[in-house]
């Protein structure tokens, strides 16, 4: 059936995306092939597709089709991941603006809000990333907050529990005032910000002396329980034993000493806050300081702020340099750029708060995941980034894995008393009751008499996991799934989670089932803009996936994507990449309409050129995919793309459709046309991962496929042997062919005029080809011309071109001439290097040689020139 003259995306993608998912191609079971398995990074369920997935997510696409067309029972699992700190806070706003404060509510309800919110927007990236044709075992599709995968979190704190791992501690953590959470240190971004250093007075005891302690942070005098000096700083020796009064506040508190305190920065005196600050915290319980939190959860100032009360920290902080103004306690306020945490998630100023929370111990669990990639037992590509892992794995410290929130896993301890060790951890109530009164001691203890911790834990403990309990793995750890499919096979994510995520889920295979979770991790770039910035909402700078897809098609976007990603940089992103992604699918399209519309004719033989061109495409082909292997086992996707761009526009499409193509009016052989066809069919193969649809449409144009011989699950052309020499032949012919049309080019002269040729060769390999593509009557062999003729080098074989009668001879001359003086000047410039002793001594064997070609090329085409100008 003859195609239509343009392809279309929007009348192929639905359609064959349908095809694909009715016959199930994508989905996986257990079988006697060998797996290959991705897990998609799982994609908050608040989230909508944004350039970062694209990329991600087509890589991912590109390696699971190339597995499922080499013989592997191709798996590639999708799932969300319930992001509890931006999900709750979506909940939260909306039930805001229904005029339903969150305090209100039960957990029970504000959870059936969640999910209802959940069920309403959650999965939207999924449904998008189909029309991007990724090609996820949807049957398989996980959610974190599943109860299956809960329950698989809920067993695996409650065994970190037992084996000691986990523990409850008194700790200074990060809040995020916005969330109401605490958030791990790896969340807090730092930001320079403006601000001011406030110098306040803080007087002597019984005194009209004051000591001057510069601060950024003038709010949390509230807070204060001691000055401290270093014990050696003369300015403060006589201030030994004394009390200073907290600006307004009125409080007296002590002079400390410790060698903590720089003498060069600043006053050399600190406030000592110790509910506010870390560093101030452990000053505080090295002194036995009081500790006093003037700062609420929402980040106001609670009844130890006095006046202020109620009032937002911000608020209070320029209210309070007025009143220190007034009342003569602000010595001076400078300028000062600052660097302030803030929240990853909200982007709130973080406030180091006090509080119970629960930990993970690291540093037994982060020993042998970072042996296990330094060893390359896990790979990183691009290897750089083991650099970045290691410096994380050696600085680690205790993961804090509770949230102060409510959609998550609820932490699995129980609580039956009011003592500080009252609780036992277990998978359910009814387990916990039995714990609860050993422990106790209690027999009368009952369900009701338990509480559970009000805590979720941190999402990151949910997906530490994932290629586990995707596999229900945790549960049933010797069920056939997980015993088939893990560990994975790849894994496709960005640097930016490399501890968050990639460290945390080898440090989770190791410890739950003594094995990588995965055997290669690919780190994508970061989506720039062509300024270098990251692609964001808030700077305009992103484009909508879904509106580049509908302008440019599937496959044209997923080209564009892939051409600018060089394995492991940033990828500036240019559109223009996406129109070359489609010219290039209009290109194929337009390859096979040509080929379609050949006549063809059984007794018409195959020509001399058609056999040559035919000999050195195949050979060209195998070439190629054993480069595309080797740069897939590099993980340089971009650099196998490139190679089948290549081999399709140039090679094909130039080179040999040209070579192959009939006279106008005139058949084809069969046999030219069944070999055209059969490579056509191998190009579709070698393309199909990068550009699925537009293959897949071809390919079922070509012939009429059974659902068994849909080209997703066709096998790929194996690498097979090759010859350099015909490659190499063939190399050398498409260069005489292009010095003779650059000859016609450049004199005006039609392609349809035949002209002949002179060589001092003996024979060239391809001459049918060349005679047909560069339109020669004939080649004359070991011959030279005394006519005025055109001459090029290729190698170190001269050919010869006879000038057409109607050439303007004089101007030949004149433009020789010109040639020959320039070449004889860049001659004299070589000649003046190779002269000099020093450079040819000094200077790499390789720039020497490079000179001395120079010098050799220069003098053969001189002498060619000198020859010509004699035939004049």
């Amino acid at each position: 059936m003859q195609i239509s003259d343009k392809y279309s995306p929007k009348d192929t993608e639905s359609r064959w995306y349908s095809y694909w998912m009715e016959n199930k191609y994508f989905h996986s079971v257990p079988d006697e092939r060998p797996p290959y398995t991705i897990v998609i990074p799982p994609p908050n369920v608040t989230g909508i597709l944004h350039m970062g997935h694209m990329l991600n997510n087509t890589i991912q696409d590109v390696l699971v089709r190339r597995a499922r067309m080499q013989g592997f029972n191709a798996c590639w699992v999708p799932g969300t991941d319930h992001a509890s700190i931006a999900t709750e806070a979506k909940v939260v706003a909306k039930l805001k603006s229904e005029g339903i404060n969150k305090a209100d509510l039960s957990r029970e309800e504000f959870l059936k809000h969640a999910w209802e919110w959940t069920d309403q927007y959650g999965g939207t990236i999924l449904e998008q990333l189909k029309k991007l044709g990724a090609s996820c075992d949807w049957d398989r599709t996980r959610f974190t907050m599943e109860p299956k995968m809960s329950a698989q979190v809920i067993k695996s704190f409650v065994d970190l529990y037992r084996k000691g791992l986990i523990y409850r501690g008194h700790r200074m953590i990060n809040w995020d005032p916005e969330a109401k959470t605490n958030i791990s240190d790896e969340e807090v971004i730092f930001k320079e910000q403006n601000g001011k250093l406030y110098y306040l007075k803080y007087k002597i005891e019984d005194s009209e002396e004051f000591i001057s302690v510069a601060t950024t942070r003038p709010e949390t005098i509230f807070g204060d329980t001691a000055i401290c000096v270093n014990p050696q700083d003369e300015r403060y020796l006589h201030l030994k034993n004394k009390k200073v009064i907290v600006p307004v506040v009125g409080r007296v508190i002590p002079i400390i000493e410790d060698h903590y305190v720089d003498l060069e920065f600043g006053t050399g005196a600190l406030k000592i806050t110790p509910a506010h600050d870390i560093a101030d915290y452990e000053i505080g319980q090295k002194h036995n300081l009081q500790v006093i939190d003037s700062l609420d959860d929402a980040g106001n100032l609670n009844e130890h702020g006095m006046h202020y009360a109620g009032k937002n920290r911000f608020q209070v902080r320029k209210l309070i340099a007025k009143e220190l103004e007034e009342r003569n306690l602000l010595l001076k306020a400078e300028d000062y750029v600052n660097k302030v945490g803030t929240s990853e998630r909200t982007g709130a100023v973080i406030e180091p708060k006090l509080s119970v929370q629960w930990f993970l111990k690291m540093n037994d669990l982060a020993k042998p995941a970072l042996d296990i990639v330094m060893k390359d037992e896990v790979k990183f590509y691009p290897e750089k980034f083991k650099n970045t892992y290691k410096y994380w794995m050696e600085n680690i410290r205790d993961w804090n894995i509770s949230r102060q929130l409510w959609w998550g896993q609820q932490i699995p301890a129980y609580y039956f008393g009011n003592g500080e060790d009252d609780f036992v951890v277990a998978e359910n109530m009814e387990e916990a009751l039995i714990l609860a009164k050993e422990k106790s001691g209690n027999v009368e203890l009952s369900m009701d008499m338990l509480r559970q911790d009000e805590d979720a834990l941190d999402t990151w403990f949910s997906s530490w996991i994932w290629p586990m309990s995707v596999f229900d793995g945790i549960l049933e750890p010797e069920n056939k799934d997980i015993q088939y499919y893990y560990p994975t096979s790849d894994l496709v994510t960005g640097p930016d989670i490399i501890f968050f995520w990639v460290a945390r889920m080898v440090m989770a295979g190791l410890e739950f089932r003594n094995e990588i979770p995965f055997k290669n991790v690919y780190f994508t770039g970061i989506v720039r803009d062509k300024q270098r910035r990251k692609m964001s909402k808030s700077l305009g700078n992103s484009p909508d996936p879904l509106e580049l897809i509908d302008k440019y098609g599937a496959d044209g976007v997923r080209v564009g994507i892939l051409l600018s990603s060089a394995a492991g940089n940033d990828l500036l992103f240019d559109e223009d990449l996406m129109l070359q992604g489609r010219n290039f699918a209009t290109k194929i399209w337009n390859a096979y309409r040509l080929v379609q519309g050949w006549e063809r004719d059984k007794n018409v033989p195959a020509q001399q050129a058609d056999l040559q061109t035919i000999v050195w495409f195949e050979n060209q082909m195998n070439k190629t995919i054993e480069e595309i292997e080797d740069q897939f086992a590099k993980f340089r996707i971009s650099d196998a793309l490139h190679l089948i761009y290549k081999l399709i526009w140039d090679d094909f499409c130039s080179w040999y459709l040209e070579a192959v193509k009939p006279a106008y009016g005139m058949p084809v052989s069969e046999e030219v046309y069944g070999k055209t066809i059969a490579f056509f069919e191998e190009l579709m193969k070698l393309l199909h991962p990068f550009m699925p649809f537009l293959t897949e449409e071809l390919w079922q144009n070509i012939a009429v496929r059974t659902p068994q011989e849909a080209l997703i699950i066709a096998q790929q052309k194996q690498r097979s042997d090759f010859s350099s020499e015909t490659i190499k032949n063939f190399e050398i012919s498409k260069e005489i062919i292009s010095g003779i049309r650059n000859y016609r080019q450049s004199k005006g002269i039609s392609p349809k005029d035949r002209v002949e040729i002179f060589t001092n060769a003996a024979q060239f390999p391809n001459d049918s080809v060349i005679k047909k593509l560069a339109n020669v009557s004939a080649i004359h062999y070991t011959q030279k011309t005394e006519k005025p003729s055109f001459t090029f080098l290729v190698g170190a074989t001269e050919i010869s071109v006879p000038f057409s009668e109607h050439l303007d001879l004089e101007e030949e001359k004149a433009k020789t001439e010109e040639e020959i003086k320039y070449l004889k000047g860049f001659l004299i410039s070589v000649e003046k290097k190779l002269s000099n002793e020093k450079f040819v001594s000094g200077a790499p064997v390789q720039v020497v040689e490079n000179e001395r070609k120079k010098q050799k090329d220069a003098l053969e085409k001189i002498a060619l020139l000198e020859a010509k100008m004699n035939s004049f």
